[in-house]
C-alpha cells in the first residue's frame, strides 16, 4: 500500500516527464520556421555568386546532442522563376509524443534587379503537436499590395507593401548572393506578421566547421531578431555559409531555454 510519501513522489516524477515532454515540444515546435524565421533577416548589395538551381540541401536536426529530427530546403525552376521549399519532421521518438510535419514554400518570378526573384506567393503549413497554422500570402507588384489569408482562422487582410522586399524564405536565398566580409552590418527589407520590416544581419568572422556533410571553411552570421516571430522570444540564431560563391548553410544555431538546436548539413545535391 503506498504511503502519502509515496504518492508525493510519484506526482512529482510526473511532473518532471510532464516538463521534459513540453520543453522537448517547445524545441522542436517549429523547425520548418527554423529555417524560415532564421532567415527572415537577410539583406541586398551586390551580387557575389549564385546557388546551383535545382539544389537539395538536407539537414539533421539535434538537440542536446540527440537527433531530434531532419529537414530539407530545396530550390528549383517552374519555368518563370524560382520555388523554394523547406520541410521539416521530427524523429520517430519525439513524434511518440509531439509529432512535427511543416512545410514552407516561396515562389518567385525572375527580376534581374532583384535576386534571386520577386516573391509573387508565400505559403505556410504547420503541423506541430496539436498545434496548426495554414497560411498563404500573394504578393502584387504592379499594385504593391499583399493579401494575407489564414486557411483556419477564415481571415483575410492587405496592405501595401514596397516595390522592393523578400518574404522570410527567399530572403535566405538572397543573402547567398552575397559579397559578405566580416564585421559588416547589412539591413534588408522583409515581409513577415503582416508588415515589412528592416532587418539587420552582423557578418561575425571566418570558421572552419565540420558537419556530416564534411568540413567546410564558413563565415559566420548573425541575424538580429527587431521584429516579431517565433525566436523573437527564443534567444540568438548563427548561420555558416561556406566562404565560396555558393554560400551554402552547412550549420544552423538557435539557443533556447534549456541548451540549443543545431542544424547540421548532411546531404544532398548541391
Amino acid at each position: 500500500m503506498r504511503t502519502p510519501r509515496d504518492k508525493t513522489k510519484i506526482c512529482r516524477a510526473g511532473r518532471r516527464d510532464r516538463h521534459r515532454e513540453r520543453c522537448i515540444g517547445h524545441v522542436l515546435a517549429r523547425p520548418a520556421v527554423l529555417f524560415a524565421c532564421l532567415v527572415l533577416h537577410i539583406l541586398s548589395a551586390a551580387c557575389a555568386g549564385a546557388f546551383n538551381v535545382p539544389e537539395t540541401l538536407r539537414y539533421d536536426l539535434v538537440w542536446t546532442g540527440v537527433k531530434a529530427g531532419e529537414a530539407t530546403l530545396e530550390v528549383r525552376s517552374d519555368g518563370t522563376g524560382l520555388r523554394i521549399t523547406s520541410i521539416a519532421n521530427s524523429a520517430r521518438w519525439v513524434s511518440f509524443f509531439f509529432k512535427v510535419n511543416d512545410k514552407i514554400e516561396s515562389v518567385l518570378r525572375s527580376n534581374p534587379e532583384q535576386l534571386p526573384g520577386r516573391p509573387v506567393a508565400y505559403r505556410v503549413n504547420l503541423s506541430e503537436g496539436r498545434y496548426r497554422r495554414h497560411k498563404e500570402v500573394v504578393f502584387d507588384h504592379e499594385t504593391l499590395r499583399a493579401v494575407y489569408i489564414d486557411h483556419i482562422r477564415n481571415e483575410r487582410a492587405e496592405t501595401d507593401v514596397p516595390s522592393r522586399f523578400f518574404d522570410p524564405l527567399s530572403s535566405f536565398y538572397h543573402l547567398r548572393y552575397m559579397d559578405l566580409k566580416a564585421g559588416r552590418s547589412v539591413h534588408v527589407p522583409v515581409f513577415d506578421n503582416k508588415k515589412v520590416s528592416e532587418v539587420e544581419v552582423l557578418v561575425l568572422r571566418n570558421e572552419r566547421v565540420t558537419v556530416p556533410a564534411g568540413s567546410f571553411d564558413t563565415i559566420l552570421v548573425k541575424p538580429l531578431m527587431k521584429s516579431e516571430g517565433i525566436f523573437a522570444s527564443r534567444g540568438e540564431i548563427y548561420i555558416w555559409l561556406t566562404d565560396d560563391e555558393r554560400r551554402i548553410p552547412v550549420r544552423l544555431k538557435i539557443k533556447v531555454r534549456i541548451g540549443s538546436v543545431i542544424a547540421n548539413l548532411a546531404g544532398g545535391t548541391y
